[in-house]
């Protein structure tokens, strides 16, 4: 009985102790007052909230500017890196060949010798799209003499001249540029060609790289042709000496050039087929040693050339011949100076070429007339870069003490 009556009293105890936590009375509603001052609260963090926003925006704007003064930056100065540093108007480039020459005269005394022989750089400015300044400054053989230095070379200016569009098809120019004669004499940069040395026709019959002061003018049409026409200083050739009536050693080099008898050049080309150009030049100086009776007057230059170039295959084929009139020049034999070469060439590969060369020049000296065979590789580890190598063999038509053979060794760049 007593068991019973605890556990109803405990159970009973229980009971009131869930009842009173069941139906406690609930928490007081807040005010008015309290209400409005969570409100401003509340509004007091959403502006901390909208101000902190407002700064994160002008931050990431800022950033954005800055990354847009950044890439201005970089493109300006990319462009003028690309442009050689001195604006999208001006431009440089250039070209360098250094020879080794190992050959065998004919008289028992080898000739070894290593030359640079060249150092070129251009300069170019547009002044508009239609007006330009194009010039070459060249050094050759290392340098010039100079306070008793063994230096040989000469200092040159090959180009300095001023371009007009007139418009599409017609250009002209005036200063100092390079004649259209032959196929070297206009782009000589040692990746364009094959062999160490230029080939003796375009050195000896055509003074190559041979460059005059005038003004002249090209044309160009649709179907693939163009025509030049210059009047610019003329040849100077000597009369007496050594180098009497050599074509080469007439060259004034626009040094003080005399110009009492200028000479006037016309030449047509044509590559309206892919990979062909056919041209040829005449040029004409009505006194070509510029002195009155010396026996050289008259002077007619006559050149033609073919070359062709198809997948790995090249070929190229020059005559050229100088007429002058005079009886000084006919007594030395040299009123009739010319010459001619054929050249083949073959790409093994993108990187190796190899080519044959053969040159018969009929110069004014007993040294300029031979025949020549050139048998050579270049290797191009870069398409403006090349290296090379040829074996030549010269035959002279005055015996044998004039022959030369050997090799020759060049490396040579453009850009």
């Amino acid at each position: 009985m007593k068991t019973r009556t605890s556990k109803f009293l405990a159970t009973l105890l229980g009971c009131a102790f869930i009842s009173s936590n069941a139906f406690a009375a609930p928490e007081r509603a807040p005010s008015i007052d309290e209400l409005w001052k969570i409100i401003q609260q509340q509004q007091k963090q959403i502006k901390q909230l909208t101000a902190a926003a407002k700064q994160t925006q002008q931050k990431v704007k800022d950033n954005e500017e800055k990354i847009d003064v950044t890439v201005e930056v970089v493109e300006e100065t990319a462009s003028k890196t690309k442009s050689g540093l001195l604006g999208d108007k001006t431009s440089i480039g250039g070209y360098g060949e250094i020879h080794y020459n190992n050959l065998d005269r004919g008289d028992g005394d080898r000739f070894r010798e290593l030359d640079l022989h060249r150092f070129v750089l251009f300069f170019g400015h547009e002044f508009t799209d239609d007006i330009r300044f194009v010039s070459e400054f060249e050094i050759e053989h290392g340098g010039v003499e100079a306070d008793g230095s063994p230096l040989d070379g000469e200092v040159e200016i090959e180009q300095a001249y001023l371009e007009f569009d007139i418009n599409e098809y017609l250009t002209a120019r005036a200063g100092v540029f390079l004649l259209p004669v032959g196929i070297l004499n206009e782009t000589h940069e040692p990746p364009t060609f094959y062999g160490v040395e230029r080939n003796p026709t375009e050195n000896i019959i055509i003074p190559a790289t041979w460059w005059e002061a005038g003004v002249g003018m090209t044309a160009r049409t649709d179907n693939g042709f163009s025509f030049d026409l210059a009047l610019h200083s003329g040849l100077s050739v000597p009369t007496t000496g050594g180098s009497a009536f050599r074509i080469r050693s007439g060259r004034q080099k626009v040094s003080n050039a005399n110009a009492d008898d200028l000479a006037v050049t016309g030449r047509v080309k044509y590559t309206g087929i892919p990979g062909l150009e056919l041209a040829t030049t005449v040029q004409y100086q009505s006194d070509i040693s510029q002195r009155d009776g010396d026996g050289a007057e008259e002077a007619t230059l006559f050149s033609a050339h073919a070359v062709y170039n198809k997948g790995p295959f090249s070929a190229r084929a020059l005559y050229a011949r100088f007429d002058i009139d005079g009886d000084a020049v006919e007594a030395a034999d040299g009123d009739d100076q010319d010459g001619f070469y054929l050249e083949a060439g073959y790409k093994i590969t993108p990187k190796w070429g190899v080519f044959a060369r053969y040159d018969d020049v009929d110069g004014v000296r007993a040294a300029d007339e031979f025949e020549q065979y050139n048998l050579g590789v270049n290797y191009y580890p870069h398409e403006d870069v090349v290296l090379k190598a040829d074996y030549m063999d010269r035959e002279n038509d005055n015996g044998n003490d004039r022959d030369i053979d050997g090799f020759n060794l060049g490396v040579g760049y453009q850009f």
